[in-house]
């Protein structure tokens, strides 16, 4: 269940990323938009991980700013896959990328915070 609400989540806040950031647009209806926030959650799941090792001296030497590089890049590698799906997201470029990975981080932040993570049955 856990991970049906973080993609839901994450549905919401890219949502909100297109609406307010020119140059991160969404045509299409909602069940392709998660399916741009799946593809945006494995991602995030496995290629920024790699990533992050790869580019921690720029961690260390930015004071961890170059993780808001690290996140615009994510969001422009889902515009690329997305096109590539047929899914109807797009990101203009790495400036639009950057604003929107900033909108989203916000957005999927505030939402984690409001709603309640489920109780573990055991």
């Amino acid at each position: 269940m856990s991970f049906l609400i973080r993609l839901l989540v994450n549905a919401a806040a890219l949502w909100v990323a297109t609406r307010f950031v020119t140059g991160v647009t969404y045509t299409g209806a909602i069940l392709p938009l998660i399916g741009v926030a799946l593809v945006f959650g494995v991602i995030n799941a496995i290629i920024r991980p790699i990533l992050k090792v790869l580019t921690f001296p720029f961690f260390i030497v930015t004071f961890g700013l170059f993780a808001f590089v690290l996140n615009g890049l994510m969001l422009w590698l889902t515009s690329s896959l997305s096109a590539s799906l047929g899914l109807g997201f797009h990101v203009a470029g790495f400036l639009p990328a950057f604003w929107g990975a900033l909108v989203v981080s916000i957005v999927s932040t505030l939402l984690g915070i409001l709603i309640p993570e489920p109780a573990e049955e055991s």
